[in-house]
């Protein structure tokens, strides 16, 4: 059972499930908005992403920043997919990421976009 995230209630009351695409999603979500050091049983968990909303903005920025997302997510979800791409964008206090990804089990190709204000 994939349980849906952020955790929630269904209408049964039990904890909420999801279809195995999404929940890839959420675990994506998961690796780009979690900071290192924020887990504890895993200190390197994350991807620091949210750190550059105060970064200034510049081309060497947003290259590094690429390369830093990609690798999280291969770390982390490299069993379950295959990244192909990634964009940052940061304008004004808005931070937007898209990654575009297969899914091994399926080798079906999605794109995810999130956005997180601060």
């Amino acid at each position: 059972m994939n349980l849906d995230y952020p955790i929630q209630f269904d209408g049964r009351g039990r904890t909420a499930a999801t279809t195995d695409d999404k929940h890839i999603r959420d675990m994506i979500e998961q690796v780009l908005f979690t900071m290192p050091g924020e887990r504890v049983n895993r200190p390197t968990f994350g991807s620091g992403l949210l750190q550059l909303v105060f970064a200034p903005n510049s081309d060497a920025l947003a290259a590094a920043t690429q390369l830093s997302v990609q690798a999280s997510l291969q770390q982390w979800l490299g069993d379950l997919i295959q990244v192909q791409s990634v964009q940052v964008e940061n304008i004004e206090s808005k931070l937007l990421v898209t990654v575009q990804y297969s899914i091994r089990r399926t080798q079906q190709s999605q794109v995810a976009q999130f956005k997180r204000a601060v």
